[in-house]
């Protein structure tokens, strides 16, 4: 993200077909902490904006719990996505 200026995605890896931006910051900032850190060494809660037209593409889904809700952007998509991103990716809680 950093690299792309703050304004896009980079490319999702092969193994991750699917990108899902986490819709509670509750449940992000649980994933950056008790799971992204425990296996990557740090976990990052971003904050950012989408085109509200665009994002009726990709319908809510309940992951889990009731609070526990994702977006699910084919990986394929991901280019056309980030062209319908509103101003810069911010990141709101970072945790090591």
């Amino acid at each position: 993200m950093q690299q792309l200026g703050w304004r896009a995605w980079p490319p999702r890896l092969p193994e991750q077909p699917i990108f899902y931006p986490i819709l509670d910051e509750d449940y992000a900032i649980k994933i950056a902490r008790d799971w992204n850190v425990k296996h990557d060494g740090a976990g990052f809660v971003t904050r950012f904006e989408v085109e509200t037209e665009f994002l009726a593409r990709y319908p809510v889904r309940q992951a889990g719990g009731r609070t526990i809700l994702e977006l699910w952007v084919p990986a394929e998509e991901l280019d056309d996505f980030n062209a319908h991103l509103i101003g810069e990716i911010q990141v709101v809680h970072e945790f090591h």
